[in-house]
């Protein structure tokens, strides 16, 4: 097939696929490589922020990248951390999303009722006056997903002035959750 057919069957100008022959016998590549002065001047600083977080994006690395004084693009961040295989993998946020979801299927079957499972969490604060408050809530899980103003609460304190319990029954607990709770208990 004569290259005036071929050229005309592809839409490729003539003169354009001669120019490329030409390249091409003479070990020259057709196109690029194009002068990067954008990706070479960010390239050791965001190569340094993927090598000590490789689990930021893009993105993050861009920002850290803008945050130490050198403008440039997040695609050219992306570009660049492409081009030296620094990148997240693309499925890395669903794989990070199944992962918690394993952890948070803590239980071998999930609680169908009331008082099956119970959750327990402690807190101790210093007060200005030098004193301590310890605080610990212990709440029914199946409660806290279907009624969420059910909570147990119980505090003490030393040199607070404060010393009770509270959460016998529905209506404490639910004063307590609204922030209600008095010393009166």
């Amino acid at each position: 097939m004569p290259t005036s057919r071929f050229c005309k069957l592809t839409g490729v100008p003539e003169r354009s696929y001669r120019r490329w022959q030409a390249k091409a016998r003479a070990d020259r590549p057709p196109k690029g490589p194009w002068p990067q002065p954008a990706r070479d001047a960010a390239r050791p600083l965001a190569t340094k922020h993927a090598l000590a977080h490789p689990a930021w994006g893009h993105r993050k690395i861009w920002a850290m990248t803008r945050h130490d004084g050198h403008r440039v693009s997040q695609a050219t961040v992306l570009r660049l951390l492409r081009d030296d295989g620094l990148n997240l993998p693309s499925e890395y946020q669903k794989q990070r999303r199944e992962l918690a979801r394993d952890r948070k299927a803590a239980f071998a079957r999930n609680p169908t009722g009331p008082n099956q499972v119970w959750q327990l969490d402690f807190s101790e604060f210093e007060t200005t006056q030098g004193g301590t408050w310890r605080i610990a809530g212990c709440r029914d899980w199946f409660s806290k997903v279907e009624h969420r103003a059910c909570q147990v609460v119980c505090v003490s304190g030393r040199g607070s002035g404060f010393r009770g319990r509270a959460g016998f029954g529905p209506g404490r607990r639910a004063r307590v959750a609204r922030g209600l709770a008095s010393s009166s208990w």
